[in-house]
């Protein structure tokens, strides 16, 4: 369904991604339910049949989420791994088995009888792509899986729920956006503090001037292991887990199990570290507030701070994070490791104000002044989204966009893949945000994007 509300495409057209964005953010409001005919050949109803691609950590928020919101249906769901251990904490056993009997016997308490087996299984996604009765789909695979199943699930008519960081790559997320607008699909990144009312409060306050000009921002991240150290053993692979087809596009490697599940985060082929885990959420939350989705800064260097595993230990990614970049309106972005967690800083001339993931319950300010003064009718009030995954429905079920659509997710994980380089390179690095080029640096734009793995390509 084309959505009449966005710019049209044109070769010709002069229309930039922020532009477009804006554009995006009107069409979002309202949202209006269109006739069946709009998603699967067989639903029977307006409710939108999804399946949970991923069924591992970020899956228990995911698929309880989706489960309790009345005009979605969990039909499907598809993991690699059958079942296990190993996941962020000890007691938790994921996996498709698990996933499928959750859902199962979620609906089977809806029912008079008790009953539910109407939840299928898979271990490849190509195969719920497959089903024409599937509407949408969400994305909760590792990161180095997110651009080739989003792109796949265009191709295959289904909207998306892609969890953050939206991509690997900046050339991932390039060719995500591409399959997004050919294919007129929805996609809702995961970002889901853009559905906080906390953190839509502390934006609003310094989209409307109360900290006075914006001098500098911190994204506030936590800090990781170095893992198993030198001599560590390759492990049998587990039964049940198909460790080939979760690699995928990235390259062969001995299995361990803190080489996967949760645990894949921690090394550069599957992910970005801390930076792109909580560093997405809290670089997403600037973004937001600085009305800088689409673009991002223009110069990115790493700092004294960064820590990286000794040699010989498993893990690729940094422990400890220590960035800076330089937005083309002189405001300083910093991106570092601070316990106690995770969380987003602005200050300005006249004050700052801060979300921490510590207090969800209010936005921190430098005064009670600026933290209780009441935003006027007439002043900026950002779209309001109470559910993320609520918002996704309403945007699959209107064709409107999402409160984190394509381009937005984009821009925020980029930022976090160009620190990432920053400090692997370990010197200033120029940054063009249109052309989304290292300006004068052949090296560091080789690194925007990974071979992969045949036979997998885009």
């Amino acid at each position: 369904m084309q959505n009449k509300n966005l710019p049209p495409e044109n070769k010709n057209s002069k229309l930039t991604r922020r532009d477009f964005i804006a554009a995006a953010s009107t069409a979002f409001i309202v949202p209006t339910i269109v006739p069946n005919s709009v998603f699967g050949a067989n639903a029977p109803s307006n409710r939108v049949n999804i399946a949970q691609i991923g069924c591992g950590n970020q899956s228990r928020a995911d698929l309880p989420g989706m489960l309790r919101l009345a005009d979605a249906q969990v039909v499907a769901v598809c993991d690699v791994n059958k079942a296990s251990g190993g996941y962020a904490r000890k007691e938790h056993f994921l996996g498709r088995d698990p996933a499928q009997k959750k859902v199962n016997e979620y609906y089977a308490q809806k029912t008079r009888s008790g009953k539910y087996k109407g939840c299928d299984a898979y271990s490849d996604f190509r195969d719920v792509l497959a089903r024409e009765d599937i509407d949408a789909v969400m994305i909760t695979l590792p990161d180095h899986w997110h651009a080739l199943a989003t792109v796949k699930a265009c191709e295959a008519g289904k909207d998306v729920y892609c969890q953050k960081p939206m991509s690997l790559t900046v050339h991932d997320g390039q060719q995500m956006i591409k399959a997004v607008r050919k294919h007129n699909r929805i996609l809702q990144t995961g970002s889901q503090y853009r559905s906080n009312k906390v953190v839509r409060r502390m934006c609003e306050l310094v989209r409307n001037g109360r900290i006075g000009e914006v001098k500098r921002v911190v994204s506030i991240i936590n800090s990781s292991g170095a893992g198993p150290g030198p001599g560590w053993q390759e492990m049998p692979v587990p039964a049940g887990f198909d460790y080939n087809m979760w690699l995928g596009p990235a390259p062969l490697a001995p299995y361990h199990s803190d080489r996967c599940f949760y645990r894949f985060r921690f090394h550069l082929d599957y992910s970005g570290g801390q930076v792109t885990n909580t560093g997405a959420h809290s670089t997403d939350i600037i973004q937001w507030a600085l009305d800088m989705d689409g673009t991002g800064p223009v110069e990115f260097e790493n700092q004294p701070g960064v820590v990286w595993p000794p040699k010989g230990h498993l893990y690729t990614t940094a422990m400890k994070t220590d960035f800076r970049a330089r937005y083309a309106n002189g405001i300083e972005f910093i991106c570092r490791t601070q316990e106690p967690g995770f969380g987003a800083r602005i200050e300005g001339t006249d004050g700052w104000v801060q979300f921490s993931v510590n207090n969800m319950r209010e936005v921190e300010a430098s005064s009670d002044a600026i933290k209780n003064t009441v935003i006027a009718a007439d002043e900026i009030h950002l779209p309001v989204s109470e559910n993320h995954y609520q918002n996704f429905i309403d945007s699959v079920k209107s064709r409107k966009e999402p409160i984190e659509p394509v381009e937005v997710g984009h821009s925020t994980a980029s930022i976090c893949h160009l620190g990432n380089i920053a400090m692997r390179l370990k010197r200033k690095l120029k940054w063009d945000p249109e052309k989304e080029q290292f300006i004068g640096d052949d090296e560091a734009n080789r690194m925007l994007q990974r071979p992969y793995r045949e036979p997998w390509k885009i």
